[in-house]
Order: structure tokens, then C-alpha cells, then sequence
């Protein structure tokens, strides 16, 4: 009985959230950005919903955690040239923005 409830345990411990909600930080200007962020975190399969806000740099996602985790979402974006709250965009990812598009990185 013992061996039964912790097997049960176990797996609800591996359980993963098929509409998963978080909030990350992104750094942008404009309606480029916007469109450039959002852009990167749909490549990223699994997730299903990325709305990007130029007020709040903050990037609201929706992502199935069966295909996809919030990192995956985090390098796809800083991969784009936009730096998130833990990801930093490689210089030369940040460099190939065009020039209304590169945010303050201090």
C-alpha cells in the first residue's frame, strides 16, 4: 500500500501545467519590438498565447509545459536581440536591431 501511494506521489509531483501563465520582463521600444518579441516566443512550440506590452516591458505568455518551459521562451527572445529579466541578448544579436529598437541595456 505504502509502494502505491508513493508512486502516486511521484507522479503528481511530474505533472506538467498545459496552460501555464507567467509574466516576463523584456526589454523594447516599439511596435517593431513588439512585433519582433512576440514573434520569437510563437517559434518556440508549446507556446500558446505571447502578448507583449511597450508600457510595462512585460511579456505575458501562455505556454504548455508538456512541450515547452518559460527558458525556452526566455532564449528565443534574447535570441531575437531583446534582453528578458534572466536571458541577455549576445551583442551581436542586440547590434543587428535596427536603430529605433535598441533599448537602454544599463
Amino acid at each position: 500500500m505504502l509502494i502505491m501511494l508513493a508512486g502516486f506521489t511521484v507522479q503528481a509531483q511530474e505533472k506538467k501545467n498545459k496552460n501555464a501563465k507567467y509574466d516576463v520582463e523584456v526589454k523594447g521600444n516599439c511596435g517593431q519590438c513588439k512585433a519582433r518579441i512576440e514573434k520569437a516566443a510563437y517559434s518556440v512550440k508549446g507556446v500558446k498565447q505571447a502578448t507583449w506590452n511597450e508600457e510595462s516591458q512585460d511579456l505575458q505568455l501562455i505556454v504548455d509545459e508538456t512541450k515547452c518551459s518559460v527558458a525556452d521562451v526566455r532564449a528565443a527572445v534574447a535570441k531575437a536581440g531583446h534582453d528578458t529579466d534572466e536571458v541577455k541578448a549576445e551583442d551581436t544579436d542586440y547590434n543587428s536591431l535596427h536603430s529605433c529598437c535598441k533599448y537602454d541595456r544599463s
